[in-house]
């Protein structure tokens, strides 16, 4: 749906400074129909790469590639793109219902379309109470949920997210992600900054990861764990009495029952299973050790 097609973003600095590269050279893709995660350590440059996508700032090199899915034109193009910013801007003296009116009526939206979709996305955002009320009564969870509302309003075909969960509590953050995942389903290509990596793992079918302002992964998220861990093994094992295992053991737990559980990587597996057998060990289970989204982050951004 979009493609990052070699980008490049150096902000110049004064005369005597030296300029920054926000981006270097960037390419990676939005496939129609997907929920991309986007993650990077602070200055990696999602936040320019967002603002390129949506021309509020050009790119010192490169282009973005729009697909006709989303029009032929740029008029076209922003009418089917939804976008809540990291800090969006509320007119503070409209209600809820004032503002997403006012947002409706940009979008070209008829007053029916308009109380349509908030009589039925209000309750999901669990809102609908607070629609009378002045914007500026809101806490930040609740104009996350007005905001996020009115991106969606006119219904996009895109729809892009920086840092929807910031600040909100699990609740908050839960009901949300339900809605994100709804409108997901109900066939939106999603894209989303976030600083929250879990997030991505539970819900994302792909994930862009930025490292020192270039791609340091564009694909699933299965295969950013299964390319950045090295596999290894956790067996479960009852021993009768106190074994000594020749084979490197990366970790090792005792539990109760006389039940032990032994992580060692992958090449040892075969080597460490014979010995069990040997010292006259039970063999409980064998299974692969599950490493989550957020250990592959940490380990490679460093």
């Amino acid at each position: 749906m979009i493609h990052l097609n070699n980008i490049s973003k150096t902000f110049k600095a004064d005369i005597l400074g030296q300029a920054f590269v926000a981006l270097n050279n960037i390419s990676f893709s939005i496939p129609e129909g997907s929920m991309v995660g986007f993650l990077g350590a602070n200055g990696a440059g999602k936040t320019t790469s967002l603002k390129i996508i949506m021309d509020f700032i050009r790119p010192t090199s490169g282009e973005v590639v729009f697909s006709s899915a989303l029009g032929k034109n740029k008029q076209e193009i922003f009418k089917n793109i939804g976008y809540l910013p990291e800090r969006p801007y509320f007119y503070q003296n409209l209600s809820g219902e004032e503002f997403l009116h006012f947002m409706g009526d940009l979008s070209e939206l008829s007053k029916n379309e308009i109380r349509t979709q908030i009589s039925y996305w209000a309750p999901r955002f669990r809102i609908e109470h607070a629609l009378r009320r002045e914007l500026k009564t809101y806490s930040k969870g609740m104009l996350q949920r007005i905001g996020f509302l009115a991106a969606i309003l006119h219904q996009p075909k895109l729809i892009i997210l920086d840092e929807p969960l910031s600040g909100l509590d699990p609740i908050g953050r839960k009901e949300l992600k339900d809605v994100i995942v709804e409108v997901h389903k109900a066939g939106k290509t999603v894209f989303f900054r976030t600083h929250i990596v879990p997030d991505i793992e539970e819900i994302c079918d792909r994930v862009v990861f930025l490292k020192d302002s270039k791609v340091a992964f564009d694909g699933s998220v299965t295969s950013l764990m299964d390319t950045n861990t090295d596999q290894a093994y956790v067996f479960k094992i009852k021993l009768n009495n106190k074994v000594e295992f020749k084979t490197p053991i990366t970790k090792k737990i005792e539990l109760p029952d006389n039940l032990s559980t032994f992580t060692v990587n992958h090449e040892f597996k075969d080597k460490f299973l014979h010995e069990v057998i040997e010292k006259g060990g039970n063999l409980v289970g064998i299974e692969p050790l599950r490493v989550n989204l957020e250990e592959v982050f940490y380990k490679t951004k460093d």
